[in-house]
């Protein structure tokens, strides 16, 4: 069952990623949408914040309908040093895996196919070094 709810979030990005091209003719790569909010005025004018505020809303609403128990089984140090490196990733890579992985790769760009392959072999590397040598 599982399945269905992944194949319904996949229908559900693409068609957010769908409509906010065409209603905004931007990509929507969320890292660029954040780096956006750092400019602190017009927030409310920007279509990336509402955006940005449409997944959290979402976010919590299916949370509501369908709880998640997470649980982490690691420290606040190594979340902190994962998020700082997926931040540095995502500046090197000019783009985070919604940019490229969702809008680029549809798109056929080159570069998104090229970017997201690395950061999907970085990610199956840094699993498998986590499990086998640091948990």
């Amino acid at each position: 069952m599982e399945y269905i709810h992944s194949l319904i979030g996949g229908v559900l990005i693409g068609i957010a990623v769908v409509g906010y091209l065409f209603t905004h003719g931007r990509v929507a790569g969320v890292s660029g949408m954040i780096a956006q909010q750092f400019h602190l005025q017009g927030w409310f004018q920007r279509s990336s914040f509402w955006f940005l505020v449409g997944l959290m809303l979402v976010t919590i609403i299916g949370q509501h309908i369908k709880p998640m128990n997470i649980e982490l089984k690691t420290s606040t140090f190594w979340l902190i040093i994962s998020g700082l490196l997926v931040g540095f990733g995502t500046r090197l890579g000019s783009g985070c895996t919604s940019g490229h992985g969702v809008c680029g790769v549809s798109r056929l760009s080159l570069r998104s196919i090229v970017a997201t392959l690395v950061f999907m072999f970085m990610g199956f590397a840094t699993v498998f070094v986590f499990k086998r040598y640091i948990h």
